[in-house]
């Protein structure tokens, strides 16, 4: 009998055999497993990753580091977040909740994993990439409302499991770089085992690999080795149990990720590995590490590559040059990171949700890009502004950061109007004061507002998004933003936009002198055009701009009057990769680095990001490299 995927009839029906397309003898049939026009049985093959015991333990990184080793070998793959939320993006979701949301190119709004596929694989995600509860039954209810399912009773098994089959088949058609086919789909589940949202993404993944047969699916259980300081020793039973909920969904998993605070022992591992079936060597200790970018490594140490070759029957697909080269850049810089640091500085990172880090976890990677590659050794400090006054600032900062000091500052984005006005002051602090500043979304209108009211005067000067008694609309939303700027997100800019720099300016010397940048966007509140040539007089530059219409997105003051003062209306931290660190943050942490140490000379810093006038203020600007 043929294998339901690999029939030479698609439309036959028979015991395991599935049908092509939506609407075909849907009543003559239970194999209801739709897929998509143009889909190779065979092809592609998939790794899933469940969570167990408890949530937060890492899938996204375990994933990721797995995906990158695959890539590192010439395969092509896909990562896809299965969420089990009802929210069709993360877009309104609180950061204490759940973390920053993370923006893609073409303006998804999404869980901050895909920030970590991103930054790992160093690949551009897409909305394919993600997918929720409430999209994936949004669809289904769309079809039905339609006619779409000829009659028959729509049901979770198999309408909701065959979409979310559809898609992962969808994925890997065309969720390669560039649109391409990818070898690998990697899912990971999020939640844990156990949990209702996620109930049907188990049992899709379960059909799925029944479906597409041996050597199609690699499944990993993560799960989490317990170690109470009153016992002094590691405990696995809750991984056990967290094990067999998985295969009592109907899941033998190839590969245990073991999640501790220490190395797991080989007796535990031992343990794990008879009460699940798996073989001692693909039980892998996922202990604590100084930098998960050193996961990889210690995977391909360990062999787990090898045995998620030999479970996909990939061997023949390895490209050992392209690995080579792959393996050699990335290890030059997980060495980095774990050398010896030649500088030290503190950056302050001034936001309303500065109790959890995960609210700013793209900057906070940005930051630790930018300085492994400037051997700096960075103390975050985390301020919540809601407290912060123009009076009380200086002491704020006192009190917060103690003897460490601080050497430069961020003002994060956010929306609502708490912890604005301290915002605000942070801003007219680091201007006055000589701080290296880089201001992000919000923090780039913070910058304005302080200017307009404290060097033009305008004491009303206010953004319409929080209200109040202000006189002077410096921020505002603009009546052509919803003609310009399309629907997505309502009045929301979201995604990359092109920003054409001005030569000559700080901007136009961070990128390298290129006349336009793209950078991903998430607001929907801009400078007020009225009010540009005023502050343009009064000393403000605004140095990147909409290729068309009257939208400021870059800002800054001149070097000669400042060491480093710079504000995009984007989200540069979103771009930032550990081999390619985002411009900005280079910049900013090599002008860190020089306030917390006059006498480094400019090249144990870094040339490249120190520009010469920036350690000596009241210099003439020195003049931008010509484009490329």
């Amino acid at each position: 009998m043929h294998h339901p995927l690999r029939s030479p009839d698609p439309g036959e029906e028979r015991p395991g055999g599935f049908l092509r397309q939506f609407g075909k003898s849907v009543e003559s049939t239970e194999f209801y497993s739709p897929v998509p026009e143009g889909y190779r049985a065979g092809r592609h093959v998939y790794v899933a990753v469940f969570g167990t015991v408890m949530s937060g333990l890492g899938k996204g990184i375990f994933s990721s580091s797995l995906a990158k080793l695959m890539k590192d070998k010439g395969l092509t793959v896909a990562p896809v977040k299965l969420e089990g939320y009802l929210n069709v993006d993360s877009g309104t979701l609180n950061p204490y909740r759940h973390g920053e949301v993370f923006v893609l190119d073409d303006g998804t709004e999404c869980d901050m994993d895909l920030g970590t596929y991103e930054r790992m694989l160093d690949q551009d995600l897409s909305r394919q990439n993600f997918a929720t509860s409430g999209q994936i039954y949004t669809t289904i209810l769309e079809r039905e409302r339609r006619g779409e399912y000829l009659g028959r009773d729509v049901q979770m098994i198999p309408h909701v499991t065959g979409e979310v089959k559809h898609r992962l088949r969808t994925l890997a058609m065309t969720g390669g770089p560039g649109g391409g086919e990818a070898d690998i789909v990697f899912v990971e589940v999020g939640g844990t085992v156990g949990d209702y949202e996620n109930g049907f993404y188990i049992e899709a993944l379960r059909e799925l690999a029944f479906e597409e047969g041996p050597n199609s699916t690699c499944f990993v259980a993560l799960t989490y080795v317990l170690e109470p300081k009153i016992l002094g020793e590691q405990k696995s039973k809750a991984a056990q149990l967290g094990i067999k909920l998985l295969m009592e969904a109907g899941i033998q998993p190839h590969i245990v990720a073991c999640r501790a605070h220490q190395t797991v022992v080989e007796n535990v591992r031992q343990k794990i590995s008879m009460f699940s079936n798996v073989p001692l060597r693909r039980c892998f200790s996922m202990h604590d590490r100084a930098s998960i970018y050193t996961i990889p490594e210690a995977m391909r140490a360990a062999g787990l590559d090898r045995e998620v070759l030999s479970i996909l029957n990939l061997h023949d697909r390895v490209d050992p040059t392209h690995e080579d080269d792959a393996r050699e850049e990335w290890n030059s810089y997980a060495a980095q990171i774990l050398a010896p640091r030649r500088h030290k500085a503190g950056i302050a990172i001034m936001g309303k949700y500065a109790a959890l880090r995960d609210a700013y976890a793209s900057i906070d990677k940005a930051i630790e890009h930018a300085a492994t590659h400037l051997s700096a050794e960075i103390d975050l400090h985390w301020i919540d502004t809601s407290e912060i006054t123009r009076e009380n600032v200086a002491e704020h900062l006192a009190e917060d950061v103690g003897a460490g000091g601080v050497h430069a500052m961020i003002i994060p984005g956010g929306f609502g109007d708490r912890g604005v006005e301290g915002k605000i002051a942070c801003a007219e602090y680091a201007r006055t004061n000589g701080v290296p500043f880089l201001g992000i979304c919000l923090g780039f209108q913070a910058v304005v507002i302080e200017y307009a009211r404290n060097v033009l005067g305008m004491n009303g000067a206010y953004s319409t998004e929080f209200g109040g008694d202000g006189t002077d609309p410096v921020i505002s939303e603009l009546p052509e933003q919803k003609r310009i700027e399309g629907l997505l997100g309502g009045t929301m800019r979201l995604g990359a936009q092109d920003v054409v720099i001005e030569p000559g300016t700080l901007a136009s010397w961070l990128y390298d002198g290129r006349p336009t940048v793209h950078e991903r966007f998430r607001h929907r509140y801009e400078v007020d055009p009225e009010y540009v040539e005023r502050l343009t007089k009064a000393g403000l530059v605004f140095s990147g701009r909409h290729p068309k219409h009257p939208i400021m997105q870059v800002l800054e003051l001149p070097r000669d009057v400042h060491p480093y003062f710079v504000a995009g209306q984007y989200h540069p931290e979103l771009t930032s990769r550990p081999l390619s660190p985002q411009p900005m943050f280079m910049g900013l942490v090599a002008a860190a680095i020089r306030r917390a140490e006059p006498t480094a000379s400019r090249e144990s810093i870094s040339t490249r990001w120190l520009p010469e006038d920036a350690a000596n203020p009241k210099k003439s600007p020195r003049p931008a490299p010509a484009p490329a």
